[in-house]
């Protein structure tokens, strides 16, 4: 859906995918509610619990880790190898870096997009199962605290590099982790840490902004200094 609306009517992504979220919540609402209600959940909206045949082991009997971390880490791998050493990573890279100069050349756009999307989709369905089939293990409405958005926070504190994303999660990770025990030993709202993600997100996004009209402004200010000189003789 995402690709569509970005191939026809050039929809950012970004924006539809959040926009679609509230959809899948609500497609989660009511398979919770109704078929995939469990008979013997005291009414409660989740699914019935999964078999351990269903279930991914943990890593460690007293933790919540479980083999889905050798799954990210292997999406990690490929996705790098993708990107730094195929002709169709350099395609998708060209094409996010400059659409005209990817014109040009003769790659095309709607394929690359729906390349690109379907597999940010696939990857964004292992997450979800490694989620539901780990710790959680059964469908319910609260199976994600924001990982979604938490997510994009992610992608650019890693530069949108794979090897600068899997630092970047683990430091989001220790940020949930501390919300949690912040919760728990001092009372303080779960809105804290979303708070310090935003700010992490917007202080970045603004350095890249001086960044990319520093250059700019000092020409602006030369062109002016210039000018005065020149009045004054």
């Amino acid at each position: 859906m995402t690709a569509w609306l970005r191939t026809r009517f050039n929809a950012n992504e970004i924006l539809t995918s959040i926009m679609l979220n509230y959809i899948a919540l609500n497609l989660l609402l009511y398979f919770v509610h109704g078929p995939l209600k469990d008979p013997a959940g005291m009414n409660f909206p989740e699914s019935a619990t999964f078999g351990d045949a269903s279930r991914l082991p943990l890593l460690m009997e007293d933790g919540r880790a479980h083999i889905g971390v050798y799954f990210a880490l292997l999406a990690l791998v490929a996705v790098w190898v993708l990107l730094q050493r195929s002709f169709v990573g350099f395609q998708i890279k060209v094409l996010g870096l400059d659409k005209r100069a990817a014109g040009f050349v003769g790659f095309r756009e709607k394929r690359l997009v729906w390349l690109a999307l379907l597999i940010s989709g696939a990857l964004a369905g292992l997450a979800g199962v490694s989620e539901v089939t780990g710790p959680i293990g059964q469908l319910v409405p609260q199976v994600s605290p924001g990982y979604g958005y938490a997510a994009i926070t992610v992608a650019f504190l890693g530069r949108l590099n794979p090897i600068g994303i899997l630092f970047s999660s683990l430091l989001i990770a220790l940020l949930y982790l501390g919300g949690e025990s912040a919760q728990m030993t001092l009372n303080l709202p779960l809105a804290i840490t979303q708070l310090f993600q935003g700010m992490m997100l917007f202080f970045l996004l603004a350095c890249d902004v001086l960044i990319l009209y520093r250059p700019r402004l000092k020409l602006h200010w030369a062109k002016r200094q210039m000018t005065a000189v020149t009045g004054a003789a």
